[in-house]
Protein backbone atom coordinates (compact mmCIF):
# COMPACT_ATOMS: atom_id res chain seq x y z
CA UNK A 1 0.00 0.00 0.00
CA UNK A 2 2.80 2.42 0.90
CA UNK A 3 4.49 1.64 -2.42
CA UNK A 4 1.31 2.51 -4.34
CA UNK A 5 0.88 5.73 -2.36
CA UNK A 6 4.47 6.68 -3.14
CA UNK A 7 3.91 5.95 -6.81
CA UNK A 8 0.79 8.12 -6.80
CA UNK A 9 2.66 10.99 -5.16
CA UNK A 10 5.43 10.71 -7.73
CA UNK A 11 2.88 10.78 -10.54
CA UNK A 12 1.17 13.87 -9.09
CA UNK A 13 4.52 15.65 -9.05
CA UNK A 14 4.66 15.20 -12.85
CA UNK A 15 0.96 15.79 -13.59
CA UNK A 16 1.19 19.47 -14.59
CA UNK A 17 4.00 18.75 -17.05
CA UNK A 18 2.14 15.78 -18.51
CA UNK A 19 -1.02 17.89 -18.82
CA UNK A 20 0.93 20.59 -20.69
CA UNK A 21 2.44 18.04 -23.07
CA UNK A 22 -0.89 16.31 -23.74
CA UNK A 23 -2.78 19.57 -24.31
CA UNK A 24 -0.28 20.78 -26.90
CA UNK A 25 -0.32 17.42 -28.61
CA UNK A 26 -4.12 17.10 -28.65
CA UNK A 27 -5.41 20.67 -28.41
CA UNK A 28 -8.22 19.55 -26.11
CA UNK A 29 -8.30 19.79 -22.35
CA UNK A 30 -10.73 16.91 -21.93
CA UNK A 31 -8.68 14.61 -24.17
CA UNK A 32 -5.46 15.70 -22.46
CA UNK A 33 -6.90 14.73 -19.10
CA UNK A 34 -7.96 11.36 -20.54
CA UNK A 35 -4.43 10.78 -21.81
CA UNK A 36 -2.86 11.69 -18.48
CA UNK A 37 -5.28 9.42 -16.64
CA UNK A 38 -4.42 6.56 -18.99
CA UNK A 39 -0.73 7.17 -18.26
CA UNK A 40 -1.44 6.80 -14.56
CA UNK A 41 -3.26 3.52 -15.15
CA UNK A 42 -0.27 2.19 -17.09
CA UNK A 43 2.12 3.33 -14.37
CA UNK A 44 0.04 1.71 -11.66
CA UNK A 45 0.32 -1.60 -13.53
CA UNK A 46 4.05 -1.24 -14.16
CA UNK A 47 7.01 -1.98 -11.91
CA UNK A 48 7.79 1.50 -10.65
CA UNK A 49 11.06 0.35 -9.10
CA UNK A 50 12.41 -0.52 -12.53
CA UNK A 51 11.86 2.99 -13.92
CA UNK A 52 15.04 5.04 -13.59
CA UNK A 53 13.80 8.27 -15.17
CA UNK A 54 10.17 8.63 -14.13
CA UNK A 55 9.64 11.98 -15.86
CA UNK A 56 11.02 10.72 -19.14
CA UNK A 57 9.07 7.46 -18.90
CA UNK A 58 5.79 9.23 -18.23
CA UNK A 59 6.34 11.78 -21.02
CA UNK A 60 7.02 8.96 -23.45
CA UNK A 61 3.90 7.06 -22.36
CA UNK A 62 1.67 10.13 -22.61
CA UNK A 63 3.12 10.96 -26.04
CA UNK A 64 2.40 7.47 -27.33
CA UNK A 65 -1.14 7.62 -25.98
CA UNK A 66 -1.65 11.00 -27.67
CA UNK A 67 -0.21 9.66 -30.93
CA UNK A 68 -2.72 6.80 -30.87
CA UNK A 69 -5.53 9.27 -30.19
CA UNK A 70 -4.45 11.53 -33.06
CA UNK A 71 -4.24 8.59 -35.45
CA UNK A 72 -7.65 7.40 -34.32
CA UNK A 73 -9.08 10.82 -35.18
CA UNK A 74 -7.84 10.59 -38.76
CA UNK A 75 -9.09 7.05 -39.25
CA UNK A 76 -12.66 7.79 -38.14
CA UNK A 77 -13.98 9.36 -41.33
CA UNK A 78 -17.47 9.75 -39.89
CA UNK A 79 -16.15 12.29 -37.42
CA UNK A 80 -15.92 15.85 -38.66
CA UNK A 81 -13.04 18.24 -38.27
CA UNK A 82 -13.75 18.90 -34.59
CA UNK A 83 -11.35 16.05 -33.94
CA UNK A 84 -8.72 17.27 -36.37
CA UNK A 85 -8.66 20.75 -34.90
CA UNK A 86 -8.89 21.63 -31.23
CA UNK A 87 -12.47 20.76 -30.23
CA UNK A 88 -13.83 22.49 -33.32
CA UNK A 89 -17.62 22.90 -33.39
CA UNK A 90 -18.05 21.03 -30.10
CA UNK A 91 -20.67 22.23 -27.65
CA UNK A 92 -19.78 24.14 -24.52
CA UNK A 93 -21.18 21.30 -22.43
CA UNK A 94 -18.33 19.08 -23.59
CA UNK A 95 -15.68 21.35 -22.07
CA UNK A 96 -14.52 20.29 -18.64
CA UNK A 97 -13.33 23.75 -17.60
CA UNK A 98 -13.79 26.52 -20.19
CA UNK A 99 -11.73 29.05 -18.23
CA UNK A 100 -8.82 26.69 -17.77
CA UNK A 101 -8.94 25.65 -21.40
CA UNK A 102 -9.04 29.29 -22.49
CA UNK A 103 -5.93 30.03 -20.42
CA UNK A 104 -4.14 27.01 -21.87
CA UNK A 105 -5.10 27.91 -25.42
CA UNK A 106 -3.99 31.50 -24.94
CA UNK A 107 -0.65 30.38 -23.49
CA UNK A 108 0.01 28.21 -26.53
CA UNK A 109 -1.24 30.79 -29.03
CA UNK A 110 -4.57 30.36 -30.79
CA UNK A 111 -3.10 30.51 -34.29
CA UNK A 112 -0.41 27.96 -33.43
CA UNK A 113 -2.96 25.67 -31.81
CA UNK A 114 -5.10 25.77 -34.95
CA UNK A 115 -2.15 25.19 -37.27
CA UNK A 116 -0.93 22.25 -35.17
CA UNK A 117 -4.26 20.65 -35.96
CA UNK A 118 -3.34 20.66 -39.65
CA UNK A 119 -0.20 18.60 -39.13
CA UNK A 120 -0.33 14.86 -39.42
CA UNK A 121 0.00 12.97 -36.11
CA UNK A 122 3.70 12.13 -36.42
CA UNK A 123 4.58 15.71 -37.45
CA UNK A 124 2.63 17.17 -34.55
CA UNK A 125 4.14 14.81 -31.98
CA UNK A 126 7.66 15.45 -33.26
CA UNK A 127 7.32 19.23 -33.46
CA UNK A 128 5.76 19.64 -30.02
CA UNK A 129 8.13 17.28 -28.21
CA UNK A 130 11.27 18.69 -29.84
CA UNK A 131 10.57 22.36 -30.51
CA UNK A 132 8.34 23.05 -27.51
CA UNK A 133 9.63 20.63 -24.87
CA UNK A 134 13.22 20.17 -26.11
CA UNK A 135 13.07 16.39 -26.19
CA UNK A 136 15.97 14.96 -28.24
CA UNK A 137 15.23 13.21 -31.51
CA UNK A 138 16.79 10.02 -30.18
CA UNK A 139 13.92 9.79 -27.68
CA UNK A 140 11.21 10.94 -30.09
CA UNK A 141 12.10 8.47 -32.84
CA UNK A 142 10.86 5.34 -30.97
CA UNK A 143 7.60 7.13 -30.08
CA UNK A 144 6.69 7.85 -33.70
CA UNK A 145 8.25 4.63 -34.99
CA UNK A 146 10.76 6.35 -37.27
CA UNK A 147 14.53 6.52 -37.56
CA UNK A 148 16.25 9.50 -36.00
CA UNK A 149 16.93 10.93 -39.46
CA UNK A 150 13.30 10.53 -40.52
CA UNK A 151 12.17 12.13 -37.26
CA UNK A 152 14.36 15.16 -37.95
CA UNK A 153 12.72 15.44 -41.36
CA UNK A 154 9.28 15.31 -39.74
CA UNK A 155 10.23 18.23 -37.49
CA UNK A 156 11.63 20.20 -40.41
CA UNK A 157 8.49 19.65 -42.48
CA UNK A 158 6.30 20.63 -39.53
CA UNK A 159 8.24 23.87 -39.04
CA UNK A 160 7.81 24.80 -42.70
CA UNK A 161 4.08 24.18 -42.52
CA UNK A 162 3.70 26.12 -39.28
CA UNK A 163 5.70 29.12 -40.39
CA UNK A 164 4.16 29.15 -43.83
CA UNK A 165 5.68 30.48 -47.02
CA UNK A 166 4.86 33.87 -48.41
CA UNK A 167 3.40 33.31 -51.86
CA UNK A 168 4.00 36.87 -53.03
CA UNK A 169 6.72 39.55 -52.96
CA UNK A 170 7.39 41.16 -49.58
CA UNK A 171 5.92 44.51 -50.56
CA UNK A 172 2.71 42.94 -51.86
CA UNK A 173 2.48 40.72 -48.79
CA UNK A 174 2.82 43.68 -46.42
CA UNK A 175 0.26 45.64 -48.40
CA UNK A 176 -2.25 42.78 -48.30
CA UNK A 177 -1.65 42.36 -44.60
CA UNK A 178 -2.35 46.04 -43.97
CA UNK A 179 -5.61 45.89 -45.93
CA UNK A 180 -6.87 42.76 -44.16
CA UNK A 181 -5.74 44.08 -40.77
CA UNK A 182 -7.70 47.30 -41.36
CA UNK A 183 -10.76 45.25 -42.33
CA UNK A 184 -10.51 43.12 -39.19
CA UNK A 185 -9.97 46.10 -36.87
CA UNK A 186 -12.95 47.92 -38.38
CA UNK A 187 -15.12 44.79 -38.14
CA UNK A 188 -14.20 44.48 -34.45
CA UNK A 189 -14.84 48.13 -33.62
CA UNK A 190 -17.86 48.64 -35.83
CA UNK A 191 -16.12 51.35 -37.89
CA UNK A 192 -18.47 51.30 -40.87
CA UNK A 193 -16.68 53.93 -42.95
CA UNK A 194 -13.30 52.21 -42.62
CA UNK A 195 -14.90 48.92 -43.60
CA UNK A 196 -16.39 50.42 -46.74
CA UNK A 197 -13.05 52.05 -47.56
CA UNK A 198 -11.28 48.67 -47.39
CA UNK A 199 -13.77 47.06 -49.77
CA UNK A 200 -14.10 47.27 -53.52
CA UNK A 201 -17.54 48.69 -54.44
CA UNK A 202 -18.36 45.40 -56.19
CA UNK A 203 -16.89 43.10 -53.54
CA UNK A 204 -18.40 39.62 -53.23
CA UNK A 205 -18.71 37.62 -49.99
CA UNK A 206 -19.39 33.88 -50.29
CA UNK A 207 -20.54 32.34 -47.00
CA UNK A 208 -20.77 28.54 -46.91
CA UNK A 209 -22.88 28.69 -43.73
CA UNK A 210 -25.77 30.08 -45.76
CA UNK A 211 -27.95 28.56 -48.44
CA UNK A 212 -29.63 29.85 -51.57
CA UNK A 213 -29.48 33.55 -52.41
CA UNK A 214 -28.25 34.49 -48.92
CA UNK A 215 -25.04 32.56 -49.59
CA UNK A 216 -23.61 35.48 -51.56
CA UNK A 217 -23.43 39.14 -50.50
CA UNK A 218 -22.55 41.70 -53.16
CA UNK A 219 -21.38 45.26 -52.71
CA UNK A 220 -19.27 47.13 -50.15
CA UNK A 221 -22.15 48.69 -48.22
CA UNK A 222 -24.20 45.47 -47.75
CA UNK A 223 -21.09 43.55 -46.72
CA UNK A 224 -19.98 46.27 -44.31
CA UNK A 225 -23.43 46.28 -42.72
CA UNK A 226 -23.23 42.51 -42.35
CA UNK A 227 -19.87 42.40 -40.56
CA UNK A 228 -19.62 45.76 -38.77
CA UNK A 229 -19.20 45.14 -35.05
CA UNK A 230 -19.91 41.44 -35.42
CA UNK A 231 -16.44 39.96 -35.82
CA UNK A 232 -15.51 37.23 -33.38
CA UNK A 233 -13.26 38.58 -30.63
CA UNK A 234 -11.00 35.59 -31.24
CA UNK A 235 -10.66 36.39 -34.96
CA UNK A 236 -7.07 37.08 -35.94
CA UNK A 237 -4.76 37.21 -38.92
CA UNK A 238 -3.24 34.00 -40.26
CA UNK A 239 -1.82 32.66 -43.48
CA UNK A 240 -4.41 30.84 -45.56
CA UNK A 241 -2.88 29.01 -48.52
CA UNK A 242 0.04 31.42 -48.38
CA UNK A 243 -2.15 34.55 -48.42
CA UNK A 244 -3.14 36.83 -45.57
CA UNK A 245 -6.48 35.74 -44.16
CA UNK A 246 -8.40 35.51 -40.92
CA UNK A 247 -9.21 32.64 -38.60
CA UNK A 248 -11.86 32.76 -35.89
CA UNK A 249 -10.92 30.32 -33.18
CA UNK A 250 -12.25 31.05 -29.67
CA UNK A 251 -10.31 28.91 -27.16
CA UNK A 252 -8.61 27.23 -30.09
CA UNK A 253 -11.85 25.97 -31.67
CA UNK A 254 -11.77 26.87 -35.31
CA UNK A 255 -15.18 28.25 -36.27
CA UNK A 256 -14.38 29.62 -39.71
CA UNK A 257 -11.67 30.88 -42.03
CA UNK A 258 -11.79 34.00 -44.21
CA UNK A 259 -9.92 33.99 -47.51
CA UNK A 260 -9.38 37.33 -49.23
CA UNK A 261 -8.64 38.48 -52.75
CA UNK A 262 -7.05 41.92 -52.75
CA UNK A 263 -6.64 43.96 -55.94
CA UNK A 264 -5.33 47.53 -56.21
CA UNK A 265 -5.53 48.01 -52.45
CA UNK A 266 -9.16 46.89 -52.12
CA UNK A 267 -10.76 43.63 -51.02
CA UNK A 268 -12.59 42.28 -54.05
CA UNK A 269 -13.58 38.80 -52.82
CA UNK A 270 -14.12 37.19 -49.42
CA UNK A 271 -14.74 33.49 -48.88
CA UNK A 272 -16.05 32.47 -45.47
CA UNK A 273 -15.24 28.78 -44.99
CA UNK A 274 -16.72 26.83 -42.11
CA UNK A 275 -17.30 23.43 -43.71
CA UNK A 276 -15.04 20.91 -41.90
CA UNK A 277 -14.01 19.11 -45.07
CA UNK A 278 -13.10 22.34 -46.86
CA UNK A 279 -11.13 23.61 -43.86
CA UNK A 280 -9.16 20.39 -43.70
CA UNK A 281 -7.91 21.09 -47.25
CA UNK A 282 -6.58 24.54 -46.39
CA UNK A 283 -2.93 25.22 -45.68
CA UNK A 284 -3.04 27.30 -42.49
CA UNK A 285 0.02 28.84 -40.91
CA UNK A 286 0.90 31.18 -38.06
CA UNK A 287 1.29 34.81 -39.11
CA UNK A 288 3.92 36.36 -36.85
CA UNK A 289 4.23 39.95 -35.82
Amino acid sequence: MNEQVGLANTFEAHRNHLQAVAFRLLGSLSEAEDAVQEAWLRLSRADGKGIENMGGWLTTVVSRICLDMLRSRKSRREESIETHLPDTFTSQENIIDPEQEAVLADSVGIALLVVLGNLNPAERITFVLHDVFSMPFTEIAPIVGKSESATRQLASRARRRIRGAKAMPEADFDHQRNVVQAFLAAAHSGDFDTLVAALDPDVILRDDRQTGSSRVTRGAIPLAKQVSGRAQKAAQLALVNGQVGIIAAPRGRLLYVLQFTVNHGKITEVDLISDPERISQLDLAVLGD
